[in-house]
């Protein structure tokens, strides 16, 4: 079982390498398949993060953080069901 504290480091890896790719494993499962998406204020460039795995499903959110430069971002401003990409109903790390 991997701590919050573990998907935090892999979580500043991922945002210091955006736009990417990611090529950090997974620090549950160890394959390659980390994503990293911002929901946030085009604008402002403030949001919040959404840091998980699409092979085990599992990752960490963070809230109110910069936007880096050529991220992978949804419009806040878009109802949830039309913001690109989609994000799966992955299981939070505590």
């Amino acid at each position: 079982m991997t701590t919050y504290d573990q998907w935090l480091d892999a979580y500043s890896a991922a945002y210091d390498m955006v736009p990417g790719p990611l090529m950090d494993g997974c620090p549950n499962c160890g394959r390659r398949c980390l994503q990293l998406v911002f929901t946030g204020d085009l604008d402002r460039m403030v949001g919040y993060a959404h840091f998980w795995c699409d092979n085990c499903l599992q990752g960490i959110g963070i809230s109110r953080t910069t936007i880096p430069d050529d991220a992978v971002i949804q419009d806040i401003r878009q109802p949830s069901e039309q913001r690109e990409p989609k994000i799966p109903n992955y299981r939070l790390v505590q």
